[in-house]
This record gives structure tokens, C-alpha cells and sequence, in this order.
């Protein structure tokens, strides 16, 4: 039988592979910055599949492509400059926030995550999104990340919270907003 070409075995040594062959520790902080970028991507697959509005699928399907370059900036450390994401993406969601916000109403407090189904999974797109953007922050190898990369992962956060908002509107649900007893 012809062997798979999914498993290669030479991560079996604790290593993996960059592009343009470097190996890395699996624990290396470049490898825990693009699984969760993997995470964050498996995430936004699972609330497409729950989403039904035409618009929002495809701002999703945009950003799920999006990220799955930011995943190969961050798999790349000798090929300079890397360009994963551009200011024109930055402004596109930046545009996508300010339409979100403006049909999602003003400050009310803040917001337990939960809702509906399909707010509920933005909350956690959003919730992996700011630890993503807390481990690239993490990477520790003297190689620079593109500061638009970061602006990129800072607003994407943003929008996931407004999308939970929106959803919950287009599903009729009512936000849960925080009871403070501190």
C-alpha cells in the first residue's frame, strides 16, 4: 500500500518545519503563535457553518483566507519583507467595524458572551483572536513581525465582538449585559 502524503514523520523528533526548511522546537513560541492562528481559523470555519447571511459569510470567508496567510508570515522567518496583510485589509475591516457598529446601537455595558449559537461562537473567535494576538506578541526569536500584521489581528478582535452583537440583532436575542457586584 502507497504510503499517505499527510503524515511525514520527521516532526516524531519534536520539531517542525518552517517555510524554507528551518526546524523549530514544537514548543517554540513562532509555532504557538501560528497553531493559534490555526485555532482562531477552525473557529471562524465552525461559526461560518452557523451563519446564514450572505454578507457575513463572505467577510468571513475573506478573513479566513486572511489569516491563513498571517499563518504563513508566521511560518516564515527568512524571506523579508512579508507583506500576509496590507493597510488596504486594515481599512477594509476597519469599514466592516464601522458598519457593524452603527446597526448594532451604542454602549449599553458590557456584554457576557453568550446569546445565540452564533454569537456565542464569535465571542470565542474573539476571545482566541486576543490570544493570538498576545502570543505573536510572544515571539521571541529576534525577527521582527510586521506591525500591519498586528494592526490586522488588533482589529479582527474588534469585529468579532461587533459580530456577536449583530447576530444576536438578526437572531433576536437579547445581550446578557454584566451585573457588576464588585
Amino acid at each position: 500500500m502507497k504510503k499517505s502524503n499527510v503524515y511525514t514523520r520527521r516532526g516524531d523528533d519534536g520539531t517542525t518545519g518552517l517555510v524554507g526548511g528551518q526546524r523549530i522546537p514544537k514548543s517554540h513560541t513562532r509555532l504557538e503563535a501560528y497553531g493559534t492562528m490555526d485555532e482562531l481559523n477552525s473557529q471562524v470555519g465552525l461559526l461560518l457553518a452557523d451563519v446564514s447571511e450572505t454578507d457575513i459569510s463572505q467577510q468571513l470567508l475573506r478573513i479566513q483566507n486572511d489569516l491563513f496567510s498571517v499563518g504563513c508570515e508566521l511560518a516564515t522567518v527568512d524571506r523579508l519583507p512579508r507583506h500576509a496583510v496590507t493597510a488596504d485589509d486594515v481599512l477594509w475591516l476597519e469599514n466592516a467595524i464601522d458598519q457593524l457598529d452603527a446597526q448594532c446601537g451604542g454602549w449599553k455595558g458590557f456584554i457576557l458572551p453568550g446569546g445565540s449559537r452564533g454569537a456565542a461562537l464569535a465571542h470565542v473567535c474573539r476571545t482566541v483572536c486576543r490570544r493570538l494576538e498576545r502570543r505573536i506578541y510572544a515571539i521571541d526569536d529576534g525577527v521582527p513581525t510586521d506591525a500591519i500584521l498586528l494592526q490586522y489581528i488588533n482589529r479582527l478582535s474588534d469585529y468579532f465582538f461587533l459580530l456577536a452583537k449583530k447576530i444576536n440583532i438578526l437572531a433576536g436575542v437579547e445581550e446578557n449585559i454584566w451585573q457588576n457586584r464588585c
